[in-house]
Order: structure tokens, then C-alpha cells, then sequence
């Protein structure tokens, strides 16, 4: 079963950190990415860019509202996600233990994915 492990930290911290210590940090992920697609079981890893360069369709009004900014104020922001292929939610919450070993802070929200193809017949 695929799942999405949603990476929330405060932007802000994450942020501040000088060139090495970010470096630092995707060089202990890049061990469990390495992990994770020698098992064959790494998919779409993304990054986000700051939530200042987010805009939001707000889907409630007439016409629908676009706004500069993330949809909804919080303590930590969405940074990135990571979607990998495990047995059971407890393989993604390993995956995810790896991950908070390597990047520690902040918070993974993991949930498993359902597909969606138009046209295609669903069971």
C-alpha cells in the first residue's frame, strides 16, 4: 500500500538554519532515501518552497477567492512530503521513525493513499 508522509516543522526554524546545518541534514536523509529505493519502495519525495510563495483558491465564495498565502494559519507548515510503498501503517510509521531520527522536530502526518484514474473501472 502506498503512503504519504506529510513533513510539518515551523518554517521559520527550519528556515534559519545556515547552508551546513541544511546540508547536514539531507546528508542523514539521503541515508534513509538510499534505504528506501534500494527496497524499491521510495516513490515522489518534494520540497516545498515557503509558504510565502503559496497562493490559495478559497472555494467558499462566489467567484472562488485566490489569496496569497497558505490556506490556513498554523504553528507548523507543510515543508514536504515523501511517498512510500510499506506492508501496513506500521512499515510507514518506521519509515517515518527513520526519517525523525535523520530531521528531528516537527511532525509527520502519514496517511495511506487511494488512487483516483477517470475512466479507469474501480473495483
Amino acid at each position: 500500500m502506498l503512503y504519504a508522509i506529510l513533513c510539518y516543522h515551523d518554517e521559520d526554524f527550519v528556515g534559519s538554519w545556515s547552508r551546513e546545518e541544511d546540508a547536514a541534514v539531507m546528508e542523514r536523509l539521503k541515508v534513509v532515501h538510499g534505504k528506501l529505493a534500494e527496497q524499491g519502495r521510495l516513490g515522489p519525495v518534494a520540497r516545498l518552497l515557503p509558504t510565502t510563495a503559496a497562493t490559495t483558491l478559497r472555494k467558499d465564495s462566489e467567484p472562488p477567492l485566490v489569496i496569497d498565502g497558505p490556506f490556513a494559519e498554523t504553528k507548523e507548515q507543510l515543508l514536504g512530503f515523501y511517498v512510500v510503498d510499506c506492508a501496513d501503517l506500521d512499515g510507514a510509521l518506521e519509515v517515518a521513525r527513520d526519517l525523525g531520527r535523520a530531521n528531528p522536530g516537527g511532525a509527520y502526518e502519514i496517511r495511506p493513499i487511494g488512487t483516483f484514474m477517470p475512466g479507469a473501472v474501480q473495483p
